[in-house]
């Protein structure tokens, strides 16, 4: 190889690193200042959404988080087949009246959380849409915005962050590509596998966590979470999950939350105990 054509190589690595460095860098993060947090639970039929609702009631315990303008939402479901776990009762234990219920309104709900949205929207904040679940709520979330607001750029203000490739199989087909192509949309790695690059908050023999917690609020909303999801794990024909059956703890659905925090490095179940249960 010549000289010259070995130095121009170095030097087109050396400007692509730096650019993508620089891009790394100017990369958008959650805004506790001003942006709003949205937790969307399908709750249909696997019942990790309610591990995933008292872990999410746990982190935004801790003192640093607990400023965030969080809500979250019930009955996001989209195509899948199955019956629902009723979730209402930890709702109301884990998150008070910050919480709608997609389930019993899809279009009432849309209307009530897009007030949250477009008063966020309007105070110059973004929205992070942690899609735990399935993407057909944030279609008519999304669609709302831009017939309510058109001037804001749902490309760049409505920013939705998806762990799963089954809740995107199971997402109204037009609904995820309309996502997909009018928001800031990201597909982390999957949150039930440890290693892979995000949070695995998916494990068998992790079994005496929340028995750990100091917090009393806390420790009650997880108490109730494993008590529903032991009741319905597998029951009439819903999903049944390994872990949970094992005596586990399965609040996978967090990984979306987690990266949008910024915690994207945190390992596991035991992990995110030891940083948050006291």
């Amino acid at each position: 190889m010549k000289l010259k054509t070995l130095i121009f190589i170095v030097i087109a690595t050396t400007f692509l690193a730096l650019k993508s460095n620089a891009n790394d860098s100017k990369k958008e993060r959650f805004n506790k200042n001003k942006d709003l947090l949205l937790v969307q639970f399908d709750c249909k039929t696997d019942i990790d959404d309610l591990h995933s609702a008292a872990a999410l009631a746990m982190l935004m315990a801790d003192s640093n988080f607990s400023t965030i303008n969080y809500h979250a939402v019930a009955g996001t479901y989209g195509t899948q087949g199955g019956l629902y776990v009723p979730p209402n009762d930890l709702f109301r234990l884990a998150f008070g009246d910050n919480w709608t219920d997609a389930n019993q309104n899809f279009k009432l709900a849309v209307e009530k959380v897009m007030e949250r949205v477009k008063n966020t929207l309007k105070n110059h904040g973004d929205i992070w849409i942690g899609e735990a679940g399935q993407s057909d709520f944030t279609a008519q979330l999304v669609k709302a915005v831009q017939a309510d607001l058109p001037k804001i750029n749902t490309l760049k203000r409505i920013h939705v962050v998806q762990h799963s490739d089954w809740n995107e199989k199971s997402t109204t087909p037009e609904d995820l590509q309309f996502v997909k192509e009018n928001t800031s949309y990201q597909n982390i790695p999957d949150g039930n596998v440890v290693g892979n690059g995000s949070p695995g908050f998916h494990d068998s023999k992790f079994t005496n966590g929340p028995d750990k917690i100091t917090n009393t609020k806390v420790k009650e909303i997880w108490m109730l979470a494993v008590k529903i999801a032991n009741e319905y794990n597998g029951k009439e024909g819903r999903y049944s999950n390994e872990a949970v059956q094992a005596g586990g703890l399965d609040f996978s659905d967090l990984s979306e939350v987690c990266w949008i925090l910024g915690l994207e490095d945190m390992k596991d179940v035991e992990q995110f105990f030891s940083r948050f249960s006291n």
